[in-house]
């Protein structure tokens, strides 16, 4: 008998430590669920979700679109829009917004998609040509 109640009592331990250990991984579970579960309700899709974002390519110069300077180049660079290919891409009533929550509502993206879809595909005379035909990147 002696031997039985040996055995017990270290059962009684390890009993508790289990129960501690369950208890402190349910509430890691918890607090983990808990925690996600608040990132996604604060957070509003990013401005790269609405734009075609771009990762592997290397940036374009915006810049050489008739009617974009360094800040809305940078604006776009934010959002996820790099490339030439991104802006051809990129639906106007977006960019606009984008533009519009950086505070730079006198710009407009009509002209700049028509010039990134022929920079993307190389056709740099046509891109010239239409260049010409534009003030601020707008059609006269």
């Amino acid at each position: 008998m002696f031997a039985i109640g040996y055995l017990q009592e270290p059962d009684s331990n390890a009993g508790w430590i289990t129960f501690l250990v369950l208890g402190f991984f349910f509430v890691m579970v918890v607090v983990g669920w808990l925690a996600s579960r608040g990132r996604g309700e604060r957070a509003q899709a990013p401005p790269e979700a609405r734009v075609h974002p771009e990762e592997a390519r290397p940036a374009d110069d915006l810049t050489r679109i008739e009617g974009i300077g360094p800040k809305v180049a940078e604006v776009l660079n934010k959002a996820g829009v790099r490339t030439f290919d991104g802006l051809a891409r990129a639906d106007p009533g977006e960019v606009q917004k984008l533009l519009d929550e950086a505070g730079l509502q006198m710009m407009s993206p009509e002209g700049w998609i028509e010039q990134a879809k022929l920079a993307a595909k190389g056709d740099w005379n046509g891109f010239e040509r239409l260049q010409g035909e534009l003030k601020g990147g707008r059609k006269m």
